[in-house]
């Protein structure tokens, strides 16, 4: 049986949410570069250029890549088999500490855009929390948690339509 500490779990979502706001991942580097030895355009060139130093100046400075941090997304896949090592909060407590601390450390303060009260009185949080929180609880003895920062603009995409009972959801998709 796989013991978790409550704070191990804390500082793991905290690190996560640092890591990612000042690192691209290296496959998108790589690609990226590749993009930029077989572009034609100057232009072009020039752009993919100022992503890669951008990328390195955020990467060796540690700051956010994006100035909108995101709306903090979890994904946690839970083991069955998994005990909690004197844990005093739930799960979804630990994550928000998490995001609390990553958003609030001084070295690095990522931007809070989370709102208590969307519809009514708009007042932030200051700490991005609370965090949208996915779980599955799963056979075995581990925990896997996936971190997303995503931006304001990647849940701001929508479309509406009303479709009659006879038509396909997959072809309106398409």
């Amino acid at each position: 049986m796989t013991v978790i500490k409550q704070d191990d779990l804390i500082q793991s979502v905290a690190d996560a949410l640092q890591f990612i706001s000042y690192y691209h991942p290296v496959d998108f580097i790589q690609a990226m570069h590749e993009a930029y030895l077989r572009e034609e355009s100057p232009a072009a060139r020039d752009s993919i250029a100022q992503i890669l130093i951008n990328s390195r100046m955020c990467a060796t400075g540690h700051r956010p890549i994006c100035q909108d941090t995101g709306i903090v997304t979890v994904f946690v896949r839970v083991g069955m088999d998994v005990r909690w090592d004197g844990a005093t909060m739930s799960l979804d407590d630990m994550i928000n500490e998490g995001v609390r601390r990553a958003y609030n450390l001084p070295d690095n303060v990522l931007r809070a855009s989370i709102l208590a009260d969307p519809a009514g009185s708009r007042k932030n949080t200051k700490d991005n929390t609370p965090a949208v929180i996915h779980y599955s609880i799963v056979p075995g003895n581990t925990v896997e948690v996936d971190v997303a920062a995503k931006g304001g603009g990647s849940e701001n995409k929508s479309k509406m339509a009303m479709l009659n009972p006879s038509d396909s959801i997959v072809d309106w998709v398409l």
